[in-house]
Parts: C-alpha cells; structure tokens; sequence
C-alpha cells in the first residue's frame, strides 16, 4: 500500500525589470565649435598643425557624445 500528499506549489513569477542608465546633462551637449584662428597669415606648417588638431579633436569629441547619447536612448524602458 502505497501513500502521497500533494500539495499545491503557488505559482511562479519571474519579473524582468530594466533600469535605463542615466547620463549627465554635460553628456547630451555639443561640442564646442572650433577655435578662431587670429587674424593674420599663417605659415603652411601652423595651418596644417592646427587644423588638424582642431579637427580630430572634434570629430573625437562629438563620436564619443553621440555614442553615450545614443546607448542611453536605445536601452529599453521596460514599459
């Protein structure tokens, strides 16, 4: 003779909660625009150097907000 219980399990809930991360303000601006460059010739070598370096700055600049801007915006609310 064989004898069991049964019981009754409650039911399983399996909640999925997604925190959207947050940036600072600071992040969301643009870049600042280059500099002006003084008013009187340059040579071909300070021509060149600066605007180089003006632009790669920007360029890494902008990349890098647009990059945090975007993550932040495509992470799922949850909702």
């Amino acid at each position: 003779m064989a004898s069991a219980c049964s019981h009754d399990k409650p039911e399983t809930v399996v909640r999925t909660v997604t925190i959207r991360s947050e940036i600072p303000p600071e992040a969301r601006k643009a870049c600042d625009r280059p500099v002006v460059l003084p008013d009187r010739n340059l040579t071909s070598q300070e021509t060149a150097g600066n605007w180089n370096k003006d632009r790669t700055a920007l360029v890494a600049c902008e990349t890098r907000r647009a990059a945090a801007v975007a993550a932040v915006d495509a992470t799922p609310t949850g909702d």
